[in-house]
């Protein structure tokens, strides 16, 4: 049985996403190894992570703000094509797909999975936030449109001509897609946009976080 302070610890790695006890132990034994100023130095890293970072007020991607910015680089860019939208999962979803140069588009992060279409699995999603910023996307703080973009609106009466359903080929993400098709379709059924999904190259039950970039661009190309 360890110490109570060592196990408080194990515990809190534990809760860490695909960190388990035995992870955890290695994470806490490591840290007791370490000189003081460096846990001071990590400890102090925490801090500055919970004191500067912010979501973005449109797609919820963690950025550190400016003065009162309230939006992140991604969305705040008026080169980018707000026309399309690509929804994705998590984060680091997010970090992979930009790294391929290849999508010039908006993003929502929807922040986990629905393991089932039960209310409970739902309720963890973003999905209401989702419902809002399809309806009216500019109340989140994107900058003024251009005129393309306008006469878009004008036309359709949807920013969006195109959605791109980004969750990983995994049977949770199968089942976020889901969900989330039906809301595009519920919440834009008067103007309802292109709606895609992310084509070959992807492996069934692998993740965009561990993809290479070889590997996206053709799932971006390969889109249906």
């Amino acid at each position: 049985m360890f110490p109570k302070s060592i196990q408080k610890l194990i515990d809190i790695f534990s809760k860490f996403p695909t960190v388990g006890p035995r992870t955890g132990q290695r994470f806490v034994f490591y840290l007791i190894s370490q000189p003081k100023e460096k846990i001071e130095e990590l400890l102090s890293s925490i801090q500055e992570l919970k004191n500067k970072i912010c979501y973005c007020d449109f797609c919820f991607n963690p950025f550190e703000p400016k003065n009162e910015e309230t939006l992140c680089e991604i969305c705040k860019n008026t080169n980018r094509e707000r026309g399309l939208l690509c929804i994705v999962e998590k984060e680091a979803d997010l970090e992979s797909i930009e790294k391929t140069k290849k999508y010039k588009g908006l993003y929502f992060i929807l922040g986990g999975t629905a393991d089932t279409l039960k209310k409970g699995d739902i309720e963890k999603l973003r999905i209401k936030e989702l419902e809002e910023r399809l309806r009216n996307p500019q109340s989140f703080g994107l900058l003024t449109l251009n005129s393309a973009e306008l006469q878009r609106v004008a036309a359709s009466g949807s920013l969006f001509k195109e959605i791109i359903i980004g969750t990983n080929p995994t049977p949770e993400g199968k089942t976020t897609a889901i969900l989330v098709e039906k809301t595009i379709k519920q919440t834009l059924k008067d103007n309802l946009p292109k709606i895609s999904h992310l084509g070959l190259g992807l492996p069934v039950g692998g993740e965009l976080e561990y993809a290479d970039e070889e590997t996206l661009e053709s799932a971006f190309e390969g889109r249906k």
